[in-house]
């Protein structure tokens, strides 16, 4: 166990589970206190459970790490709210904010509903804007603080993922924004472009693929089956998030990481 980090506060928003479940362990190793932020829905964001949260806290604090529960969702203002009132309530701090959280909408523009370009852009777009306006107050107050938004090179265009791909390629411009205004406070803000396979993306190059086909739409491009591809742990994109939050880090600000 590290000590990187003794003393600071994290959230991470989508902690229960894939990448962020990695994020949160590496946070916690290297001496951060964490919120683990997970509403336990399915892939499509539908459903809730204290359970992807609740175990995860469980395990930090068998291994002698710090971290506590947190089941709101960052799709509205007040969720986000009490998200980062949690973080004060138990540690009286925060000084890092992850934004990982996500959910998958997949179809095609002329099939997808409103609700399914709500839904998704909500999480991703909306879930980093909301986290993020709530959380700066208290960062430019102690004139520190790191957020650290994962986004996605989904953001440059997918098949059947146009509301995806507008939240993902919103967040970067988000970030780089960002990255200006709060740069006076002493707060770093970067995007993370992860890689990995989760249950998110499990699915995605298939069934792109198939939307198309079914639809009379042939690919110009040849994208590999998932068999082919070598099998990638999503803990390996914690590593670099987490250096992002390390004092090592405080002059990389407005970047986009892959």
């Amino acid at each position: 166990m590290g000590n990187r980090l003794e003393g600071k506060v994290a959230i991470v928003t989508g902690g229960g589970g894939g990448i962020g479940r990695g994020v949160c362990r590496l946070l916690a190793e290297e001496g951060a206190s964490v919120i683990v932020n997970d509403v336990g829905g399915a892939v499509d964001g539908t459903g809730t459970s204290t359970g992807p949260a609740d175990e995860l806290v469980s395990e930090i604090k068998e291994n002698g790490g710090v971290a506590v529960s947190n089941y709101d969702t960052i799709a509205t203002m007040e969720g986000a709210g009490k998200l980062v009132q949690a973080a004060i309530d138990n540690f009286g701090r925060v000084d890092i904010l992850m934004h990982v959280a996500g959910i998958l909408r997949d179809r095609m523009v002329f099939n997808m509903t409103e609700e399914e370009w709500d839904a998704v852009l909500s999480v991703h777009l909306y879930g980093a804007f909301n986290t993020v306006k709530q959380v700066v107050p208290h960062l430019i107050e102690q004139r520190s603080g790191r957020i650290i938004i994962f986004s996605s090179g989904s953001g440059l265009g997918n098949s059947g993922q146009t509301n995806y791909a507008a939240a993902k390629e919103g967040q970067v411009g988000f970030v780089r924004s960002l990255s200006r205004e709060l740069a006076p406070f002493n707060i770093t803000v970067n995007a993370v472009y992860p890689g990995g396979d989760t249950r998110m993306t499990g699915s995605i190059p298939d069934s792109a693929l198939e939307i198309r086909a079914q639809r009379g739409i042939s690919s110009r491009r040849t994208v590999p089956t998932k068999e082919l591809w070598e099998p990638r742990h999503p803990d390996r994109n914690a590593p670099k998030a987490v250096y992002l939050c390390t004092d090592a880090a405080e002059n990389i600000t407005g970047e986009v990481i892959g």
